[in-house]
């Protein structure tokens, strides 16, 4: 109903504010809200349907030009574009999934870029990294997310291509 995605939309709004107003209180993050606020915008900006209850390798199911992509969505808020070695959260390569995407979000938990990588490209580059072995299986910075991925959409120009890519 109109109602619920009105409503949600509303709780949503609401919890970008109480986390960007609880860490500025604390220092801290208010945690699992992120994760929450990200999977609902890359739903309503890139198409998505989020899977409930999660199968767990993914978290969206495409539609559109994306229809059938099993998708794992994180997210991860920036509040020093000077820092350097932020890492994102674990990613499930032993499951089942076809793309991640990372929504980066500002201090105010408000979306301003996403990413796309696909999962051959997210394998071979866990595959390199392991050969060092200095990171857990399945962790990456978010530098080297945005080396092997493909940014899809921007605040300033929404949707940023019209067709789905593959790697080459």
């Amino acid at each position: 109903s109109t109602v619920a995605v009105y409503s949600v939309d509303k709780l949503i709004a609401e919890a970008r504010r109480l986390s960007a107003e609880y860490r500025k209180a604390t220092g801290r993050p208010l945690g699992g809200v992120s994760a929450e606020i990200a999977e609902y915008d890359a739903a309503r900006l890139m198409d998505l349907d989020i899977c409930e209850p999660k199968p767990g390798g993914y978290d969206a199911i495409g539609r559109g030009k994306r229809a059938g992509m099993r998708i794992q969505i994180k997210g991860r808020t920036i509040f020093d574009e000077g820092k350097t070695g932020q890492r994102i959260g674990q990613l499930k390569i032993e499951q089942d999934w076809d793309s991640v995407m990372l929504v980066l979000m500002d201090e105010n938990l408000e979306a301003f870029e996403i990413y796309e990588a696909m999962r051959e490209d997210i394998m071979q580059a866990v595959a390199e990294s392991n050969v060092s072995n200095r990171n857990k299986r399945g962790a990456m910075s978010v530098a080297k997310f945005k080396a092997i991925s493909r940014l899809v959409w921007t605040r300033e120009n929404g949707a940023e291509d019209d067709e789905i890519w593959k790697s080459t």
